[in-house]
């Protein structure tokens, strides 16, 4: 059997001060997030927000003709769902499990009441807010500007964050979602990088031989978001 995860492997719920903790504690559902289910579309209520443990989810942005590109990606370190604390109780987005795993949902007027009643809740969402959106805008920028190479290497080195090991399961067309190209693209530079002794990729699993090579391959956006989320969410915080 698969060992269950912890709530305190969120690196949210593992800051909040131990009286809110309580509080959250009973109302906390754990859930199994498969490889590809959908937590959210674009415009949809959000009923609860989702906090992963081990999984990791992507936040698709889609357009009418179904094609999509990915803004961010969720792990432990964060929720899925930020919208529904601040002004609006939808997502503008899609939010799609991109490697599988588990989780804890919270209902989302749960954490309206509790951000009204908890300063030091406010405050760690909006922070965590704050590395959000840094890394949405990073990813704007990577992908007008830089290779599709590099941009592969940035989205393999922010899943690697997230995981344990060095091994990931992506299709190519989950790659090709994210990235917002087409399948031949996504051959292209995984080889590449494949040639360069940077991963091995067979059949959607990729694995990553030189973690220092793939950074040093990587553009600067992925140390600009690492930077921001190392500086506004410390994994040893205490609230």
């Amino acid at each position: 059997m698969t060992p269950l995860d912890t709530p305190r492997q969120n690196q949210l719920l593992a800051a909040l001060p131990d009286a809110e903790w309580e509080r959250w504690k009973p109302q906390l559902e754990l859930v199994d997030l498969p490889l590809g289910k959908v937590l959210y579309e674009s415009g949809a209520a959000i009923s609860h927000v989702h906090f992963p443990t081990s999984a990791i989810v992507s936040l698709l942005h889609v357009l009418e003709n179904g094609s999509s590109a990915e803004t961010a990606v969720v792990g432990f370190e964060g929720v899925v769902g930020v919208s529904t604390f601040m002004t609006s109780g939808s997502m503008p987005s899609r939010a799609v499990v991109q490697s599988a795993g588990q989780g804890y949902r919270l209902r989302a007027d749960a954490l309206r009441t509790e951000c009204e009643r908890s300063g030091s809740v406010l405050r760690l969402m909006m922070r965590y807010t704050q590395a959000l959106m840094a890394q949405m805008c990073q990813t704007a920028v990577c992908n007008r500007h830089h290779s599709l190479d590099q941009q592969l290497s940035r989205s393999l080195l922010r899943s690697l964050d997230r995981l344990q090991g060095n091994d990931l399961v992506m299709t190519q067309e989950l790659i090709a979602n994210m990235l917002g190209v087409r399948r031949e693209g996504v051959t292209e530079a995984a080889l590449k990088l494949q040639t360069a002794g940077l991963i091995r990729y067979a059949r959607g699993h990729i694995s990553v031989l030189d973690r220092e090579g793939l950074e040093h391959r990587a553009c600067e956006c992925y140390r600009v978001v690492k930077k921001e989320y190392d500086r506004l969410l410390p994994a040893n915080e205490a609230s």
